[in-house]
This record gives C-alpha cells, sequence and structure tokens, in this order.
C-alpha cells in the first residue's frame, strides 16, 4: 500500500508541474484529463501526508523516551499516534479500495410483482412510491419507462428512469426479493397474508452500443397499445416489444404515442438488461468467496421483508432491523443505503487482508 501511495504522490507533483506549464492548458482535453486525475488524487496525497506526520511524531515521542523528565509525556504522545496511525490507515485503505466504474450512473429501476396475486401487485405500487419518494429526497429525476398497472391498483411491472448523481451508488444493493407482511385490504378475517414483489436496478448504460448488440439478434414487433392515455393512444401501432434471441431478454415499452420513441426506450432498457446480466455474473463470482451477497445482484434471493403489525423492515443480508416502517415507506432510506454500503466496503477491507 505505501509503495503505491509514494506513486501517486509522485504523480501529484509531476502533474503539478505539467499543469504550470502552457503547453498543458493549450490541449483541452489533456487539460481536463489532468485536472481531473489531479482533483483524483489530490485527497489521497493530502491523507496519507498526515499519515506520515503521524509516524513522524511517534518517532519524535520515542526519541524523547531517552529522556526520565519526559517519559510519561513521551509515552501518552505515542500511545495518541498510533491511534492515530490506525485510523489515517485505515481511512487510506478505503479510499484505494477500487470504483464502482457504475456507481454516478442513472438506473433503471424494475419492480413485478411476484407470489401474492393483487396485493403482490399493490405492494409493488408500494415499493415504487418509496423509491420515487428517495429519489424526490436526492433531487433526481424520475421518468416512466413502462407500466403494466392491476386491476386493483399497484401494478404487475413498472420500469422508470432514475436520473441523478449516484443514483447507483445508492441503490444498487436493491435487487433482489422484497417481501411484505400485512392485513391486505381485501382480507375481511383480518388474517396477515405475505407477498412477494422482484426489485432489479439496473445501470443505465452510455450508449447502447456499449453492449454490443447486434442488430441481426433483435427480433422487433409492433402492435397496438392498451391500457391507459385516451383516446390518441390506441390508435396506432405504437407498442414497441424487442427481444433479444441470445439472451431471451424481451422488452416492452408503450408510453409514448411514437413508435419512434418507445423504440429508442426500449433499446435503452434492452441495453441496460444486458449489461446488468453481466455484472451479476461477474458479482456472483466474486460474492463466492464472501460471506454474505449484498453484491451479487441475485433475483431470487430474498433480502428483505416489510412487516406492518410489528412496523419494522428487516435487512436480511447484514441483520439491520429498523422500526421505522412509515418512514422506510415515505422514502427514508439513508439509513440503510448506508449501512449496506459499509458492510460491502467492511468486505473488500477484508478481501484486502486475505
Amino acid at each position: 500500500m505505501l509503495a503505491k501511495l509514494d506513486q501517486l504522490a509522485n504523480r501529484l507533483v509531476e502533474l503539478d508541474e505539467l499543469l504550470m506549464h502552457q503547453e498543458a492548458t493549450s490541449n483541452m482535453d489533456t487539460y481536463r484529463k489532468m485536472t481531473r486525475e489531479h482533483a483524483e488524487i489530490g485527497p489521497l496525497v493530502a491523507l496519507y501526508k498526515d499519515f506520515q506526520r503521524a509516524q513522524a511524531d511517534i518517532a519524535e515521542a520515542q526519541e524523547m523516551l531517552q529522556d526520565p523528565d519526559m517519559k510519561d509525556f513521551a509515552q501518552e504522545e505515542i500511545e495518541a499516534g498510533k491511534a492515530r496511525v490506525a485510523g489515517l490507515e485505515l481511512d487510506l485503505q478505503k479510499m484505494l479500495l477500487p470504483k464502482d466504474v457504475n456507481d454516478e450512473r442513472n438506473i433503471f429501476l424494475e419492480i413485478r410483482a411476484g407470489t401474492g396475486g393483487d396485493e403482490s401487485a399493490l405492494f409493488a405500487g408500494d415499493l415504487l412510491r418509496m423509491y420515487t419518494r428517495f429519489a424526490e429526497r436526492n433531487r433526481w429525476q424520475v421518468e416512466m419507462v413502462s407500466e403494466s398497472p392491476s386491476d386493483l391498483g399497484g401494478y404487475r411491472e413498472v420500469i422508470v428512469r432514475l436520473v441523478g448523481n449516484g443514483a447507483y451508488s445508492k441503490l444498487k444493493f436493491e435487487s433482489g426479493g422484497h417481501r411484505v407482511q400485512r392485513v391486505p385490504a381485501t382480507e375481511t378475517q383480518g388474517r396477515i397474508h405475505t407477498s412477494a414483489c422482484t426489485v432489479a436496478v439496473m445501470p443505465e448504460a452510455d450508449e447502447v452500443e456499449d453492449v454490443n448488440i447486434n442488430p441481426a439478434d433483435l427480433r422487433i414487433d409492433t402492435y397496438r397499445a392498451s391500457g391507459a392515455g385516451g383516446q390518441h393512444i390506441n390508435k396506432t401501432d405504437s407498442a414497441v416489444r424487442i427481444t433479444h434471441l441470445p439472451t431471451g431478454i424481451v422488452v416492452e415499452c408503450q408510453d409514448d404515442r411514437s413508435q419512434h420513441k418507445n423504440k429508442a426506450s426500449a433499446l435503452k432498457v434492452l441495453a441496460a438488461r444486458i449489461k446488468d446480466v453481466q455484472l451479476r455474473e461477474q458479482q456472483s463470482k466474486e460474492a463466492a468467496t464472501r460471506k454474505s451477497l449484498i453484491g451479487s445482484g441475485d433475483r431470487s434471493e430474498r433480502i428483505r421483508t416489510y412487516n406492518f403489525p410489528q412496523g419494522r423492515m428487516t435487512d436480511h443480508r447484514i441483520n439491520l432491523t429498523l422500526y421505522k416502517l412509515d418512514f422506510i415507506m415515505d422514502g427514508d432510506l439513508t439509513e440503510l443505503t448506508n449501512a449496506l454500503a459499509a458492510e460491502h466496503q467492511a468486505e473488500l477491507l477484508a478481501a484486502l487482508g486475505d
């Protein structure tokens, strides 16, 4: 670790010198790259200098141990210095952890009703509202991409696009099975029912071409849209269904009157789904060596239970239970998302130590 930090410190000095010369600023692309690299390295090198100063302070205090009059003071300084060095070392390790290249991306959030019939569809609607409220708290933009409403309210399936800084980093651990325990509105005996929904969080690809979709691998069907939308939506074959033949992934979009716009939206979702499959395969391999599956993105895994009678939410991966279900369903997810991110970071740090 120290050798890498020395290299970064030298690189920062080099960047400082390069940015002072006129040649570096004449090419804007080169200038932007260097300033971006400088901004990334700067805080890490500053922390490393603090670490080196703390080590130097310990060395000075150890020399003072030779003086009987300074021995007690020196011992206190050494203990305080060691504690500071340990804290700085942990901070440096965290900053050196590999960054997820998708963290800053926008996302497609897909919610599907599972077991539980109408109650499951209603819960899908509740989950959509929860994530929408969380997006509003983060000042993200929410765009409806595709929806399949159920008869009693809620959704059999719904896909939204969340646009905002760090959207994927905050919600990437939401993929999986979400279970709800409550008394449904249609239940006359007051019995608690258990239903489930599946959530998928997919980072948006920069361009559809990023995932190398071969047009020959696509079957594109158009059909007349159904459902909400008034008189205009049903008059033309504006709805689009795209099937990716190699993987069998099917995407439908009918929310816009324009077939062209529906096709563009469907292609974006398809690219995100293919990218997501690749990510999950990679994450599953990594997670196989860890004790938990936070980063696996396994859709079949039951990750969380929302128990309405007890007012609690339990995330089974990190054994976290919060008794503030009303707040959580209103989009107050910060405590939960921070806990999941911290656990993932701890796993990465443990892997470095192996």
